[in-house]
């Protein structure tokens, strides 16, 4: 009976790592396309303003 658990056990935390994984990829993805928009924004704001569009 221990076994069958344990393996039970194991399938729900690789489950759970992978259900992780992915959100973290689509959160880097966000990421992503929202650094590249502030970027096209800055370049496109104008040559005279040398501000940034993050506060970091």
């Amino acid at each position: 009976m221990v076994p069958l658990l344990l393996v039970l056990l194991l399938a729900l935390l690789l489950f759970g790592l992978g259900f992780a994984v992915k959100i973290l990829w689509w959160v880097a993805i966000f990421v992503l396309v929202v650094w590249l928009i502030g970027f096209v924004a800055r370049g496109t704001s104008g040559a005279g303003s040398r501000g940034r569009w993050y506060r970091w």
